[in-house]
């Protein structure tokens, strides 16, 4: 087993265990929510089945994504990872929706809740949360650190119940409940938003996170030989392999051709493009692409 097939391997188990751990406890979780007549409680059950849901979906999804390239797949299979965090996105925030309705009703009537129930089912989600992070904190894939993140918001989740219930233990504050609802769904909301968003960049074929397309033009055509650079393009196929592609006019001997490209992949050596393609022209060729200002944007 090649290094590569073993990270990926390793990834796809860890994600699988991460799916069960979450899955079982959310399932506790509803049966829990209902008995103890906590919202805040069924707030996170519905948070912690969308995290169920999209740990689903990235374990299946890393797996059919490594399937090999094909004529009508060119890129191969791993733009489907984006599907599970869009999915995912998507569905909570139907859920969390629903929830805040309720939640904002229950301000003005305040519901008593089963306290003791509360205190031991948060610690119970502080548990299985907790070591469902420690399964996937050490992965090196996006997918898996991604997923960490999700599961550390829920681990904060439980320990903002058990604080609550602890509060509610010696005071009769039920309001307490749908406030904590209210103050859970809304964090969540601002992350699935936020996530959404990265995906949507994906999907529209935005440039990478971290990488200047005009910095590098003009690191680019201040290489020795360069007149210019155009037709640039740079994209993500998933949020984890990026593409690069670009026209670079030379204005020397066609001998310095290899030269330049290498010294041009050498600028993007930082970023991780793992296709890079660099067509080469003579300052005399006609080029369509190529603009008849260069300052201007492609």
């Amino acid at each position: 087993m090649s290094e590569h097939d073993h990270h990926h391997h390793h990834s796809s188990e860890n994600l699988k265990v991460a799916f069960f751990l979450n899955l079982g406890f959310t399932l506790l979780e509803v049966v829990g929510g209902i008995w103890t007549n906590s919202v805040a409680i069924l707030t996170d059950a519905v948070h912690d089945f969308g995290d169920s849901l999209s740990l689903g979906l990235a374990w299946y999804f890393d797996k059919y994504s490594k399937r090999e390239h094909t004529p009508g797949h060119t890129f191969g299979y791993r733009r489907y990872r984006l599907l599970g965090g869009l999915i995912t996105g998507v569905l909570l925030l139907v859920g969390l929706g629903f929830v805040l309705y309720h939640s904002i009703e229950r301000l003005s009537e305040p519901a008593e809740v089963r306290v003791p129930g509360m205190i031991a089912l948060a610690v119970l989600g502080i548990a299985f949360n907790g070591a469902a992070v420690l399964r996937v904190k050490h992965g090196t894939s996006l997918t898996e650190k991604i997923v960490s993140w999700h599961l550390i918001e829920d681990t904060l989740g439980w320990i903002a119940v058990l604080i609550g219930s602890l509060v509610m233990l010696f005071w009769d504050l039920p309001i307490i409940d749908p406030i904590m609802s209210i103050g859970i769904a809304v964090f969540v909301l601002w992350n699935v938003i936020r996530n959404l968003g990265k995906v949507g960049k994906v999907f529209l074929q935005a440039s990478p996170e971290g990488f200047d397309p005009e910095e590098f033009r003009r690191s680019a055509e201040a290489i020795e030989g360069v007149e210019s650079v155009h037709h640039l393009h740079s994209w993500s196929v998933d949020g984890e392999s990026h593409v690069f592609s670009a026209h670079v006019v030379r204005k020397g001997n066609p001998d310095e051709d290899l030269r330049i490209k290498n010294e041009i992949r050498a600028l993007l050596d930082e970023f991780p493009f793992e296709h890079v393609t660099l067509e080469i022209e003579n300052i005399d060729d006609s080029c369509p692409q190529r603009p008849s200002d260069q300052t201007h944007e492609d």
